[in-house]
């Protein structure tokens, strides 16, 4: 099957114009994509993750080495502290007053600092909220905790590196 972009009649010429006009306000205001190559990427992948122990600790530092796209290969030009506090509220009762439903609070607070001179370049607070059900058999409401864990872990990561690039982004590091 073969398919043709069709530019034949005004209409097909109005939609190329179009298309072409696009291409060029975007050249022409100087946009860059926020991981191209002259934009946060190469900054992203020289930070060095610092979390405290514990599993969330460990899921939120393997997330945010896979966001940044950690190079082991060149040495670490940022150090990113991370200090998770950790909560389980329960949150819908049975009839027999024992929690069906918990909520997982995380408050993350980081600091990024150069590598070099350790002053501090940007930090704030995250926090996040996940819930789940629990469960009659003890395994399963393990499982339920764990994966709650990990979504939690996960989202704050994802805010993480789009606060720390959003950073990058205004001060044009490399």
């Amino acid at each position: 099957m073969e398919h043709r972009i069709v530019t034949s009649g005004p209409t097909g010429w109005l939609a190329l114009g179009a298309a072409l006009m696009g291409c060029l306000s975007l050249a022409a205001c100087g946009f860059t994509p926020l991981y191209a190559s002259p934009g946060v990427a190469p900054g992203l992948s020289a930070i060095v993750t610092d979390v405290a122990q514990g599993r969330a600790g460990y899921l939120l530092r393997e997330d945010l080495d896979d966001a940044f796209g950690r190079d082991a290969a060149i040495p670490p030009a940022y150090r990113l502290k991370v200090v998770v506090e950790e909560k389980r509220l329960p949150r819908g009762l049975r009839v027999d007053n024992v929690a069906n439903r918990y909520e997982l609070q995380l408050k993350v607070t980081y600091s990024l600092t150069d590598a070099q001179t350790r002053a501090i370049l940007t930090s704030g607070l995250v926090p996040i909220a996940v819930t789940y059900d629990s469960a009659d058999a003890p395994y399963g409401g393990i499982s339920a905790q764990q994966d709650g864990q990990k979504r939690a872990a996960s989202e704050a990561a994802q805010q993480i590196r789009l606060e720390i690039a959003r950073y990058f982004a205004s001060t044009k590091a490399p």
